[in-house]
C-alpha cells in the first residue's frame, strides 16, 4: 500500500500537469525583478554612503560642506528628483502663510501680481538651484549667494526682513525634505544625509549671515548637521504656532503661487488640481492662506496616487542611471558665459531657443494649448549672469556690494565643516 506522503506526492503532480505553467513562470519573474529592484535600489545606498567616512555619530561633527553638497546633490539628482523639487517649492509656499513674510512679498508686486510672478518665481528658483546645486566654494555658488545677499539687503536693514524669517524659511529647506521624503518616497532619509543636508544649508546660512542664537545650540555650538536640523525642527514648531496664522496677505500670495504651480492644466482641471494641491499641506498652514478643505475623495485620491508610486519605485523600478539625471541648469557656460536653465514651470525664463525646446512634443503641447515656449527675447533665451538675476529694477544695480560679497565668502573658505567653530 502506498504511503500517505506518496499518495499526496502523486496528487500534486496530477494537479501542477493540468495548470498552465505561464502563471507560475509569470509570477516568478515578476517576483525575481521585483527583487532585483529592491536589490539594487539599496545596494546602491549603501555604495553611496561607502564614498564618505561618515560611519558613526561622532564622525558626523567632521562632515565637510562639500561633502555635504556632495550628498544632496545625489539625492536630488539621482535618489529622488521628483519630490526633493517639489519638497522644495513647497517649502518656499510654506513661507507665505507668515504674514511678516507675505505682505513684504506682495508690497513689493514681484510675486503677488501674475504680470511679475513667474519671472520672480524663476529667478528665485535660478538662484536657490546655483547655490544649493554647485560646490559651497565654488564660483556659481558664491555668486549666487551673494547676488542673494544683495536682493535681500535692503529689506533687512529696513527691518522688513528679520532674522525670524531667515531662519524660518532656510530651516524649511531640510524639514520639507526630510518630510516629503519621509513620507511619500520609496525611503526616508538616513540619519548621514539629514546630517548632510543640515550642513549645508548651516552652511548657506553662515553665507547669508544669519544669525542662529535663536536656536538651542546656537549660534555655534551645534555638535553636527543632524543636532541643526533637530535644533531647527523644535523651532519651527514654537514659530509657527506663533506665526502661522491666517491672514488675508497669505491668502493672496497662496493664490497666486498656485496659479504658477497648476499653470499648464486646462481651465476644467485647474479646480480640481487647486483641491488636490491642498491635500499636501497640514491644517496649519491650509488655515493660515485661508483656503477650505479638500473634500474627503480628494485626499484619498492624494493617498492612493503616492502610496502607488511609492510601492512601484521600490519594487518595479531600477535605480535611475546616471545620464539621466535631473539637473535644473546647464553645468558649462554657453558661448556667451551665460548659464542656461533647463526647465521651467509656466514661462521659459532662460531657456534656450534649441529646436527641441521649440519644435519637441513638449513645445507643440504647449503651443496648441496657449502655453509660451521658448525663443524670442521676452523671456531671456540667451541664458543668464548670477549678478543679473533679479527684478527688472534690479538688473545692473548692485554690482560692487556682489564682488564684495564674493571676496568675503572666498576668503572665508566655504567647502569646509561649518560645524568647526564649536570644537575650538
Amino acid at each position: 500500500m502506498a504511503s500517505i506522503s506518496e499518495k499526496w506526492s502523486f496528487d500534486l503532480s496530477f494537479i501542477t500537469e493540468r495548470l498552465p505553467s505561464w502563471p507560475i513562470s509569470a509570477l516568478a519573474l515578476v517576483f525575481s525583478y521585483s527583487l532585483l529592484c529592491r536589490t539594487l535600489r539599496f545596494r546602491r545606498m549603501k555604495q553611496q554612503h561607502a564614498k564618505f567616512p561618515y560611519k558613526t555619530r561622532e564622525s558626523y561633527s567632521r562632515m565637510t560642506a562639500t561633502d555635504a553638497f556632495e550628498i544632496s546633490k545625489y539625492i536630488s539628482t539621482l535618489e529622488f528628483p521628483f519630490l526633493s523639487e517639489k519638497a522644495a517649492a513647497f517649502a518656499l509656499f510654506r513661507t507665505y502663510g507668515i504674514p511678516t513674510i507675505s505682505k513684504t512679498l506682495c508690497e513689493t508686486k514681484q510675486f503677488s501680481e501674475p504680470v511679475f510672478a513667474s519671472k520672480r518665481y524663476a529667478d528665485t528658483g535660478v538662484l536657490i538651484n546655483e547655490f544649493a546645486g554647485n560646490a559651497p566654494d565654488s564660483d556659481r555658488s558664491i555668486s549666487a549667494i551673494s547676488r542673494m545677499n544683495y536682493l535681500h539687503e535692503g529689506y533687512r536693514k529696513a527691518g522688513k526682513i528679520t532674522n525670524n524669517d531667515m531662519i524660518y524659511t532656510l530651516s524649511l529647506f531640510v524639514l520639507e525634505t526630510d518630510r516629503w521624503l519621509r513620507s511619500y518616497e520609496w525611503r526616508p532619509l538616513t540619519d548621514m544625509e539629514l546630517c548632510a543636508y543640515g550642513t549645508l544649508w548651516k552652511n548657506i546660512g553662515d553665507s547669508m549671515d544669519i544669525d542662529f542664537t535663536a536656536l538651542k545650540h546656537g549660534p555655534n555650538s551645534f555638535q553636527d548637521g543632524l543636532e541643526f536640523a533637530h535644533d531647527i525642527k523644535e523651532w519651527v514648531e514654537d514659530y509657527e504656532e506663533k506665526h502661522l496664522v491666517p491672514d488675508s496677505w497669505n491668502h493672496k500670495l497662496a493664490n497666486e503661487t498656485t496659479n504658477i504651480l497648476i499653470y499648464n492644466l486646462p481651465g476644467f482641471l485647474k479646480g480640481p488640481a487647486k483641491r488636490l494641491v491642498t491635500t499636501m499641506m497640514d491644517e496649519r498652514l491650509r488655515k493660515a492662506i485661508k483656503y477650505p478643505e479638500a473634500p474627503a475623495p480628494y485626499h484619498i485620491t492624494k493617498n492612493i496616487i503616492l502610496a502607488t508610486r511609492k510601492f512601484l519605485l521600490q519594487n518595479f523600478f531600477l535605480p535611475r542611471p546616471y545620464f539621466l539625471r535631473v539637473v535644473a541648469f546647464t553645468e558649462k557656460p554657453n558661448s556667451t558665459g551665460r548659464y542656461e536653465s533647463t526647465t521651467y514651470e509656466t514661462e521659459p525664463w532662460y531657456v534656450p531657443e534649441t529646436f527641441r525646446n521649440r519644435w519637441g512634443l513638449e513645445a507643440w503641447v504647449r503651443w496648441l494649448a496657449g502655453r509660451p515656449i521658448p525663443g524670442g527675447g521676452k523671456y531671456k533665451p540667451e541664458g543668464y549672469h548670477m549678478h543679473e538675476v533679479g527684478p527688472k529694477k534690479m538688473e545692473g544695480k548692485g554690482l560692487e556690494h556682489y564682488e564684495a560679497e564674493r571676496e568675503k565668502l572666498f576668503a572665508a573658505g566655504k567647502g569646509g565643516c561649518p560645524f568647526a567653530v564649536a570644537k575650538r
